[in-house]
């Protein structure tokens, strides 16, 4: 038996993954990342680089954050500590789901993670004090390759669960996207 399930969404090569907790009195343990068991989600790329970050203010936002090819990245996202409502929009050119969203609620008691693949922006509300996500990376980060949409965009009708009690600077003046947005290429 696996020690991670592989759900299907609606979005292509979007999955949560479900990592089987193994409990007892002293605690829990389960695997973050197996290379054999995601091996058609990571397919022949590697994981270059492995982020944490902690947010201290409920309903506070990250994102929506991208890479734009050839440094596009795959994201595996996991909350350690407390819960946070997680959003992927998906971005790619030609996609039948084309500036439609995915999100989910990710926390230190539901053993779920999220696999984001290239072309897709990524970002999440913390739903608690004291957040603290691990994010697996299939590339690495490119400050000149960097994008964003703006987590208010109208377009996206994302339905963020809380007031925003705080964002990033660089974050809030990301403009909206105008009619003419075609996507991303991701070869």
């Amino acid at each position: 038996m696996s020690e991670i399930k592989i759900k299907k969404t609606t979005f292509q090569d979007l999955f949560v993954l479900e990592r089987i907790a193994h409990r007892d009195s002293r605690g829990c343990f389960s695997r973050m990342f197996c290379r054999f068991s995601l091996k058609h989600i990571i397919d022949k790329k590697r994981i270059c680089q492995i982020n944490h970050s902690i947010t201290q203010k409920k309903g506070c936002v990250r994102g929506l954050h991208f890479q734009h090819y050839p440094n596009a990245e795959t994201k595996i996202v996991t909350c350690l500590k407390g819960e946070v409502y997680d959003v992927a929009v998906d971005l790619r050119e030609g996609s039948s789901t084309f500036l439609q969203h995915h999100s989910i609620v990710l926390s230190e008691d539901n053993c779920l993670s999220v696999s984001i693949p290239e072309g897709f922006a990524h970002g999440f509300q913390t739903l608690s004090q004291n957040c603290e996500l691990l994010y697996l990376h299939t590339a690495d980060y490119k400050p000149e390759a960097e994008g964003g949409i703006n987590a208010l965009d109208p377009k996206f009708e994302l339905d963020w669960p809380l007031q925003f009690s705080d964002r990033s600077e660089k974050d809030r003046k990301i403009p909206i996207l105008t009619d003419d947005f075609k996507g991303i290429r991701i070869p």
